[in-house]
């Protein structure tokens, strides 16, 4: 019941203009954010029908002590979603009314002449058919287990495992309790888009993390070796720094910031939960982390995926994502060229990702473009995974070495990782391979940017 409670409580304080979706989940208290997330998202795509739906089953009139926005969740659960996660009252409640309300369901279907519960949203709030297929991903936490022996136990629970993807197009087929290898990803695992994993014990253990897989592409891209110092700049809610910690083995230093307490306290939640060790989590804005403090003087990589519009999230609430405005993007885009100026005057810095969430090229492609003329020839940006199918926009000469991700063409959410090195004296042509990939050569055939097979490790096996 605490997850109803929880949305229910999100919905009513969107209601009350206490603030935005996003601050209103990190700072609800409940312990899984993305689950809580996902649910008061779909529960605002799908209001106006929920409304309609209370209307004709008059279900707040016959359960006079249920708040509306209760009922909203409990019903979106219950006829929209994977069925109500609850029992006791709650769940006695919607047995009394759910054959009035798959009535009443049938009869809007009935009225707009249309077969699936999709059809009934308004056009600008139904999801495209290419984002309804973006799979679950889950990435295998190396530092507790190694993905042979996830196979394994998914195995285990019944699960058919299919190997290594060949392609996009045969992550789409997946369909029951089946799943793939990605293809681009060694430790990423793709399943069903509607396969729920927030209550599977390799998740509450913190043996996989849920992560969308172009989420995972900033800390691969900048591929540390075991040992360096890392600066995750911009790091709640912390499942980049846990794949940051994964790729260091818990070797070397990881210094995350992130301004907001909540934010704080969830990351580190988080990062617990993964095993991180050997991460320092600081309450502070990044714009004022001083790049000659002593204490940063061994930094070679950061990763820096500052706020951005968030416009290429596949699940968007409907009250705080309307499309901005222009004045919106441009005070974005100023703050992101600040960030990474910044980020850019750490004395040893080597490597830098820099990542959004957004479709915007005045987020992206503008960003990098302007940075890089302020610092002339002391940066370069490298070609980023050769391989990837979605490039850069052609905004400027070189932008093609950045890469976009998005539902239609990668089965991802949208999104735009740029990477730069710095340039020294008698540098050879711009790489595409991490720097970890870098010092331990690919086999013959394998895929630049991809890491090796490892050899399987037995690591806290799951019984």
């Amino acid at each position: 019941m605490a997850l109803y409670s929880a949305a229910a409580a999100v919905l009513a304080g969107l209601e009350r203009g206490e603030g935005g979706l996003k601050s209103l989940v990190f700072n609800s208290g409940f312990p899984h954010v993305r689950q809580l997330y996902a649910l008061v998202s779909e529960t605002l795509r799908y209001a106006s029908v929920l409304e309609k739906l209370l209307d004709g089953a008059a279900l707040l009139q016959a359960e006079k002590k249920l708040a509306p926005q209760l009922a909203k969740v409990l019903v979106y659960d219950l006829l929209f979603g994977k069925g109500l996660k609850c029992g006791g009252r709650w769940k006695a409640l919607a047995r009394r009314h759910r054959a009035r309300l798959e009535a009443e369901l049938a009869r809007m279907k009935v009225r707009h002449k249309v077969s699936r519960n999709e059809d009934l949203l308004a056009p600008e709030k139904a999801v495209s058919a290419a984002a309804s297929q973006v799979p679950r991903y889950v990435r295998v936490n190396t530092l507790k287990t190694c993905v042979d022996d996830v196979i394994d136990f998914f195995k285990r629970q019944g699960y058919a495992y299919l190997g290594k993807a060949a392609s996009v197009e045969e992550l789409k087929t997946l369909s029951g309790k089946k799943f793939l290898l990605d293809l681009h990803l060694p430790e990423l695992l793709v399943f069903p888009s509607q396969t729920d994993l927030h209550d599977n014990l390799l998740y509450t253990s913190g043996h996989i993390i849920l992560q969308d897989k172009a989420s995972c592409l900033p800390a691969f891209l900048l591929g540390p070796v075991a040992g360096s110092h890392v600066i995750d700049a911009c790091a709640a809610p912390g499942n980049k720094t846990s794949h940051l910690a994964a790729i260091l083995k818990n070797k070397g230093q990881i210094f995350a910031f992130d301004v907001d307490p909540k934010r704080v306290a969830t990351m580190n939640t988080l990062l617990t939960r993964a095993g991180v060790t050997g991460c320092h989590l600081a309450q502070q804005d990044f714009l004022t982390v001083d790049p000659r403090d002593p204490k940063y003087s061994r930094v070679t990589h950061i990763l820096l995926d500052p706020s951005c519009s968030g416009s290429g999230m596949v699940t968007r609430g409907p009250a705080e994502e309307a499309a901005p405005s222009a004045e919106r993007l441009q005070a974005l885009a100023g703050f992101q060229r600040r960030v990474l100026n910044h980020a850019l005057s750490f004395p040893a810095l080597r490597r830098l990702v820099y990542s959004t969430c957004s479709l915007h090229q005045e987020e992206n492609e503008d960003v990098v473009q302007a940075v890089l003329q302020e610092w002339g020839s002391a940066f370069r940006l490298v070609t980023a995974f050769p391989s990837w199918p979605c490039r850069g926009l052609a905004a400027f000469s070189g932008a093609e070495s950045c890469l976009r991700a998005s539902p239609a063409e990668t089965l991802t959410h949208g999104f735009f990782v740029a990477v730069l090195e710095r340039c020294t004296e008698g540098t050879a042509a711009p790489s595409s391979l991490p720097a970890a990939a870098k010092e331990n050569p690919q086999p013959e055939g394998m895929e630049p940017g991809a890491a090796p097979k490892k050899r399987k490790k037995k690591k806290q096996r799951m019984k």
